[in-house]
């Protein structure tokens, strides 16, 4: 191997991961594509590897590349880990905290987490991504791609080589338009739900199984509509679409837009865990893991399983 590596050729490298291609790369970072070009040069022949696979004007991630990918993205984490500490000497100033979220938690608490954080830490952006599925969540988190990450299962979480902060349980409830059948803070069993049209996310979900156990044991209930997006859900309920059955998280958003929601007995109950790396967290991201952790404490759920 040859030279120094340097923050900004691996800074370069995972941006040309992350957008696609060197042209892409180099409009997000602002600078020439034939410096992106020399600096790539560069680091391949310090590393004594090709990072990419040029093929037309496209490039694939290399064997090599692809192997380096985590190992960078944990160099620039923890520069900005040692830019943050010495920030923190004089109390938290600046920086990001990347926050990987499914959609359920991703409302809350993540919404309570962000606002109480941002009365703490106002000069803190806190970065939330999406994920679909808690293997997405633990992906994102393993990847060294977030710090922290946000789940919710049907089971609580066990991730190995990360560790789990349990957050809270989260009952499932039924959503419905204004004006419906459905009363605001009723309690219904599923076979109440009869002559109802249902609204359900795709195969897969904790949602989704209790829909279907719901239509396969009460008569006269149908599924209307199957979403990939979550945030598609509620506004199909408030148009009159259907009803919709949801984790807790989303009781205060939909009761403010106009909705009914009636708890549902008996019912499963979504796990949410918070998800870190035992080690390289930044002064930000460990001061969002604590307020979680006192969350967690208030709620009952912080507690070692």
């Amino acid at each position: 191997m040859g030279g120094i590596v340097d923050a900004r050729q691996l800074e370069y490298f995972l941006a040309i991961v992350e957008h696609g291609g060197f042209s892409k790369a180099a409009a997000a970072l602002h600078v020439a594509q034939p410096s992106l070009s020399q600096a790539m040069a560069n680091l391949e022949a310090d590393l004594g590897v090709s990072l990419f696979h040029r093929m037309g004007r496209g490039v694939v991630l290399s064997e090599a590349g692809a192997e380096l990918l985590e190992p960078s993205r944990r160099v620039l984490r923890d520069l900005a880990a040692v830019r943050d500490r010495a920030a923190a000497l004089s109390g938290l100033h600046g920086g990001t905290v990347e926050v990987a979220a499914m959609p359920s938690p991703g409302i809350e608490p993540l919404t309570t987490l962000i606002h109480r954080f941002a009365a703490l830490h106002p000069s803190v952006t806190v970065s939330s991504r999406a994920a679909f599925t808690p293997e997405e969540v633990v992906e994102l988190v393993r990847s060294g791609a977030c710090e922290l990450g946000l789940l919710g299962a049907a089971k609580p979480a066990a991730v190995s080589g990360l560790d789990v902060l349990p957050v809270e349980e989260q009952p499932f409830v039924v959503v419905a338009g204004p004006g419906g059948a459905v009363e605001d803070g009723a309690t219904l069993r599923p076979e109440d739900l009869g002559g109802h049209k249902l609204i359900a996310s795709r195969r897969g979900s904790l949602m989704r199984t209790i829909v279907d156990d719901i239509t396969a044991h009460t008569e006269g209930t149908d599924i209307v509509a199957v979403v990939d997006h979550r945030t598609s859900i509620l506004p199909l309920v408030l148009t009159g679409v259907g009803v919709a059955v949801l984790p807790a998280s989303w009781t205060r958003l939909a009761r403010r837009c106009g909705a009914a929601v009636a708890s549902i007995e008996p019912t499963a109950h979504l796990h949410v865990a918070m998800i870190s790396l035992p080690a390289h967290l930044t002064p930000g991201a460990r001061a969002f893991l604590e307020l979680t952790r006192s969350y967690a404490r208030r709620k009952g759920a912080g507690a070692p399983q």
